[in-house]
């Protein structure tokens, strides 16, 4: 799945849309996605900070890696489990995912994802399962 086809799909999501987000990168040989969230006031956790809500940052981890598995497999795909490690705040910064997929199989998909702020300064690492039954 090419990058525009894969932007397509991700802002037909009325919460995808919202986010604002670009497909930097889509290659479904490597299995290798790259999404940029652009910063809004809106995802801070403080009306008093620009720090990054740990919400905003789980959910772009969960849709790299599912976009992740759709560039293999030629579709999307229902989450199963996910799991998030915050490593830093990001303040006032995009953040760019760095999907990889580690399987996709008949029945299971997994993808690893790295968060980095626009510093390059990794923010939170992830990894998703996916149904690809």
């Amino acid at each position: 799945m090419d990058p525009e086809r894969l932007a397509a799909i991700i802002n037909d999501c009325p919460f995808h849309e919202f986010l604002n987000m670009t497909v930097e990168a889509a290659d479904p040989d490597s299995g290798i996605v790259v999404i940029r969230l652009p910063f809004a006031p809106g995802f801070a956790r403080s009306k008093k900070a620009p720090q990054i809500h740990g919400g905003i940052t789980a959910a772009l981890i969960d849709i790299a890696g599912v976009y992740a598995i759709a560039t293999v497999i030629g579709r999307t795909v229902p989450t199963i489990n996910m799991s998030v490690d915050y490593l830093r705040m990001a303040e006032g910064s995009d953040l760019i995912a760095r999907a990889r997929v580690i399987k996709a199989g008949r029945s299971i998909g997994v993808a690893d994802i790295e968060v980095s702020d626009d510093g390059d300064r990794l923010v939170a690492v992830g990894r998703g399962t996916y149904s690809t039954a």
